[in-house]
């Protein structure tokens, strides 16, 4: 055992499988307490089953560490609440939560219902809200403590996730504003990108250049929940690990502007915007685009 968050207390959400049983164990080796909360679906969020978190809590145990088990949804209020009341029940206070949880419902956006929309949506950026906000107040009166969201590259776009992607943009967004709203009380928020072999990415259909495995992800995890992250006052960033590499995301920003004096018209724009304020490239729609490409010449796709 070790001693990175010895005296901490820490909920993970999604815990029962992959990224998140990985953070799970690795927190409670590094000496924490853990709150192991999973509702135990399959991938497409059916078919719950509360032993998924308990046998998490086994493994913790019997590797030495303290852990409780939490099954409920946090997609509704109760569920996430529930999370932070156990941890202050259980232990008596709440260092950092990570929310880890989701599904995945793929279809392409002209045909996806609104039965594949809301629950995704509702798993990923919802669930990370009712932690988040639970969580919060208490960190809030403790002037102390980390908020850890879950997003991904496909937050740039994807092709058949659009409610995976919308809800993974959520989150950022969220991860910001928390770390604005919170930073006076000593609380900080970051997201984390994971790239690495779960029951998820085994889906993706094309190669990844850069993957790594659920333990990669979690020594990032580990490493933002303790006290040498805030002695670094790292909030409000998102940050990839994949395997061997770690990177941080740009802050958004206007790239270009143009004025007009007297206002635009729409002739004024189609003068103006190609040439002086222009498009900043996607690079998603690139990569696409050379997929494509090798697709049509029998290649499988590589994702760089």
């Amino acid at each position: 055992m070790g001693n990175f968050l010895a005296g901490k207390v820490v909920a993970v959400t999604g815990a029962g499988r992959g990224i998140g049983r990985a953070v799970a164990l690795g927190a409670a080796a590094e000496g924490a307490r853990v709150v192991v909360n999973d509702y135990g679906v399959s991938i497409d969020g059916a078919s719950p089953t509360s032993e998924i978190a308990e046998g998490i809590v086994k493994e913790i145990e019997a590797a030495g560490g303290e852990a409780v088990a939490v099954a409920d949804d946090v997609s509704t209020m109760a569920g996430g609440q529930r999370v932070v009341d156990v941890a202050l029940s259980s232990y008596g206070r709440l260092d950092g939560v990570v929310c880890v949880a989701g599904i995945l419902r793929e279809r392409m956006l002209f045909n996806m219902s609104e039965e594949e929309w809301d629950p995704v949506v509702a798993t990923h950026l919802k669930g990370t809200f009712t932690v988040f906000r639970a969580a919060s107040a208490v960190m809030r009166k403790q002037r102390a403590g980390t908020l850890i969201g879950f997003t991904s590259g496909n937050h740039q776009g994807s092709v058949s996730q659009a409610n995976y992607s919308a809800a993974k943009g959520g989150i950022i967004s969220l991860v910001r504003s928390a770390a604005l709203g919170l930073h006076k009380y000593g609380v900080t928020a970051n997201a984390v990108a994971p790239v690495a072999r779960t029951r998820m990415s085994a889906n993706v259909p094309m190669e990844l250049a850069e993957i790594g495995e659920p333990e990669d992800v979690a020594a990032l995890v580990v490493y933002l929940l303790s006290d040498r992250a805030k002695e670094q006052r790292i909030t409000g960033q998102v940050y990839t690990v994949a395997g061997p590499k770690i990177a941080v995301w740009a802050q958004p920003r206007e790239l270009r502007a143009a004025y007009a004096s007297g206002g635009w018209t729409p002739d004024r724009i189609a003068e103006f915007l190609p040439g002086s304020v222009g498009v900043d490239p996607m690079p998603m729609l690139v990569r696409l685009e050379e997929m494509e490409r090798a697709a049509r010449d029998g290649d499988r796709p590589n994702a760089q």
